[in-house]
């Protein structure tokens, strides 16, 4: 049997859960499980646990393509193998009833069921995400929102779940909400280049609520996209982040040549110290020039047409500027 890489599903472009898809009928045909009353192994097909990922994964790439028919399928060789009450299992099939549902009356009666599930106190991860999902789906953004923290309070260490939570938050304007669940994210994964950029994003787009503390704020987002380069060389919104950040500060300069040392004026002894105006020019200088060059190198295929057309725009803007 040919294996499947076995990649997240969310990584997937939509040419690989299509090929993969396809695959289906190969992997159902190729593989027949048990039927004997008593699982005996060395009469019973052979299998492994990646056997099995493979066959999740396969079903999530069918219910991407639309072909319920292969996904209804795997996941019944997922029940016959592990039961249907199986936790794993019971949230691929409320994920495939969720496919397959007609609108919102069909997806509420669904909705019902997982609360039906969770009513007796079950920790039930994955149905319980599944609710969270659907519960956003049908706009109810309260409702996920005590649905995340609840969820939280059971596994305070869940990435995916900080991560939705931040999205919703900010999603409702709280800022500071979602900046504080995407700490939560370093705190167990302090590497997360991703997140870091994500945080300075964070902090840049919250400026409009707090204009005078901007200089601080821009400090802060440029501090965290720098650690997001130090962290993933080459990360183009690492880059992109700190070009803008220090374009704005640079201008804010300008203005007001004392803007820095004003900002700096605090008795918090633990405080991190504002940057010089040598420094922002230097980041300033240094992202603009990452960039260019991720732009002269558009046809190496590592980033998007969407993502080189942003480089593009943002740098054209800027040299409209400096020649004003």
């Amino acid at each position: 049997m040919a294996t499947i890489a076995l990649s997240s599903p969310l990584s997937q472009g939509n040419p690989e859960a299509l090929s993969l898809s396809q695959q289906t009928a190969q992997y159902l045909q190729k593989y027949t499980p048990s039927r004997l009353p008593i699982p005996i192994p060395l009469l019973s097909s052979p299998e492994s646990t990646d056997l099995w990922a493979s066959y999740e994964k396969l079903l999530l790439s069918c219910l991407r393509t639309g072909d319920d028919k292969s996904a209804h399928e795997c996941l019944e060789k997922l029940i016959q193998r592990f039961g249907a009450t199986n936790e794993r299992v019971m949230g691929l099939r409320g994920l495939y009833q969720e496919a397959i549902a007609d609108g919102d009356t069909a997806l509420e009666k669904i909705l019902r069921e997982y609360e039906e599930v969770l009513e007796g106190g079950s920790a039930n991860t994955p149905i319980m995400k599944r609710r969270i999902a659907l519960l956003r789906n049908l706009g109810k953004t309260n409702g996920a929102i005590d649905a995340l923290v609840e969820l939280l309070d059971a596994s305070p260490t869940d990435i995916e779940a900080w991560s939705e939570l931040a999205d919703l938050y900010l999603s409702q304007g709280f800022f500071s909400q979602a900046e504080y669940c995407l700490e939560e994210i370093l705190l167990v994964a302090p590497n997360a280049w991703n997140v870091h950029a994500r945080l300075g994003e964070l902090l840049y787009m919250g400026l409009g609520n707090n204009e005078s503390n901007a200089p601080k704020l821009l400090a802060e987002s440029i501090r965290r996209f720098c650690r997001s380069i130090e962290l993933c060389d080459g990360y183009l919104r690492g880059y992109y982040g700190l070009k803008l950040t220090t374009d704005r500060l640079s201008k804010m300069i300008q203005k007001d040549p004392k803007v820095l040392s004003n900002s700096s004026s605090t008795t918090d002894s633990d405080e991190i110290p504002m940057p010089t105006e040598q420094i922002v020019n230097a980041l300033h200088e240094k992202a603009t020039s990452a960039l260019a060059q991720i732009a002269r190198k558009a046809d190496s295929g590592q980033h998007s047409e969407v993502e080189l057309l942003a480089v593009k725009s943002l740098l054209d803007k800027s040299a409209q500027s400096a020649t004003r």
